[in-house]
């Protein structure tokens, strides 16, 4: 990143992307919790093993709130660090085909970013700004033109933290960068939090997690509980020293598998191609990712491309008729009612339901590295709800707006900067 703005905290406020927010007046952490469905939390203070977070529902404010469509991790940390949909943002998945040339394209990098950050509009007004992230492929988006640290948990041992006398991302936490699947790799953006908050303390500070364990382990099972106790103590900690907390999450969770505990999966381009002919279609699957070995690039929504003239009508006629589609839209249709942007969609979106995975062709998918354990997915419909949750209370005017609107997860920074007492 660039040189850090170390001085005292401003007061006023920016514009971001035609939203206004408060100049933090603390120091204010937003946490997007990868993969948090409202069944961990609900289970969780059900269980009693999160008590910061139930607390929030009486000191603070605790609500839900809808991620973007497809529901997935670059789509919903790119809405949630701009304030604003995709349709403006421009990033639409993890994973797209270049209309133009044909290529498939992995998104790790602000190449199809369409507009500034919150973060990046804070620091050039003097707000003294971090973000650490557990993957890598986030980085260059959700610090895309700050004045401030930033890193990953993925490439700790190469973060650079002289500018506030510190050797690396490890040396800040105080143990070797953890393996990426893991939770450790979550636990680690955590730490590197509260490292940064007894070192530079920055005004605003951003921090995005794995969902490596809620692809892996349901709610109540012991190796989810034990990551959402040491979750909730880590943000304890923050409390301690100081700071406002904000958490959301980019998108829920599902299991996707059936009775025998196999996959719920339609190879969607195998069976239209089988239908309208060889290579008549390309279904890209935006959930695709560096991360693939716990889900096999497999989630609830697929974009369709055409790659001859055909039957549109025809095909997502068809399409709705196989087992498991929730839903099918056509470019038009899905733009309008999810806010995308038209000019990055395919001809038509198919959403698998909440138990269903749609996939390409049966041979782009791994699954192997799945085991024992269940597969647990999403992108669809179904993983659309999240936490939204404030460590302070609302003021009321917007106590009165979360009674009469849905919060949408890209609220939270509005919410945290401009909605607490």
């Amino acid at each position: 990143m660039s040189e850090i703005n170390l001085s005292a905290s401003p007061v006023g406020r920016i514009e971001a992307n035609g939203r206004h927010y408060a100049l933090p007046t603390k120091p204010t952490v937003v946490i997007c919790l990868d993969g948090f469905d409202p069944e961990y939390l609900e289970r969780g203070i059900a269980d009693g093993i999160l008590p910061t977070m139930a607390a929030f529902r009486e000191n603070g404010y605790m609500g839900l709130a809808d991620a973007g469509l497809p529901t997935t991790t670059n789509t919903n940390n790119s809405s949630i660090i701009t304030g604003v949909p995709p349709v403006v943002h421009g990033i639409n998945g993890n994973y797209y085909l270049d209309a133009d040339t044909g290529e498939e394209i992995m998104v790790t990098d602000a190449a199809r970013l369409r507009c500034g950050t919150i973060l990046s509009a804070m620091s050039k007004a003097g707000v003294t700004t971090a973000v650490v992230t557990a993957k890598d492929k986030l980085l260059k988006v959700l610090a895309h033109d700050m004045h401030g640290i930033g890193f990953s948990s993925e490439q700790a041992d190469a973060a650079d933290l002289s500018a506030i006398g510190i050797g690396t991302g490890e040396d800040l936490v105080g143990r070797a960068r953890p393996s990426r699947y893991s939770a450790d790799l979550s636990l680690f953006t955590l730490d590197a939090g509260i490292g940064l908050l007894t070192t530079l303390r920055p005004d605003l500070m951003y921090l995005s997690t794995s969902d490596y364990v809620q692809h892996k382990f349901a709610p109540g099972t012991p190796a989810s509980d034990a990551f959402l106790i040491a979750v909730d103590q880590r943000i304890a900690r923050m409390l301690e020293l100081g700071t406002t907390v904000a958490l959301t999450a980019d998108h829920g969770m599902a299991d996707k598998a059936d009775a025998q505990g196999l996959p719920n999966v339609v190879y969607l381009e195998d069976a239209l191609n089988n239908r309208f002919g060889a290579q008549a279609t390309r279904v890209i699957c935006p959930i695709a990712d560096p991360f693939v070995k716990h889900h096999g690039a497999l989630g609830s929504f697929v974009r369709v491309h055409l790659l001859a003239a055909g039957d549109v009508d025809a095909m997502m006629t068809f399409a709705q008729s196989l087992a498991g589609v929730e839903l099918v839209l056509d470019r038009a249709a899905v733009c309008q009612r999810f806010d995308l942007p038209l000019d990055r969609e395919g001809d038509f979106a198919v959403f698998g339901d909440r138990r269903t995975v749609i996939g390409a062709r049966r041979q782009d998918h791994d699954l192997s590295q799945l085991g024992e354990h269940r597969l647990r997915s999403h992108g669809g419909l179904g993983e659309r709800r999240v936490p939204f949750l404030l460590s302070r209370p609302l003021n009321p005017s917007y106590r009165s707006r979360a009674q009469q609107e849905t919060w949408c997860n890209h609220d939270i920074f509005d919410a945290v900067l401009n909605g607490v007492d």
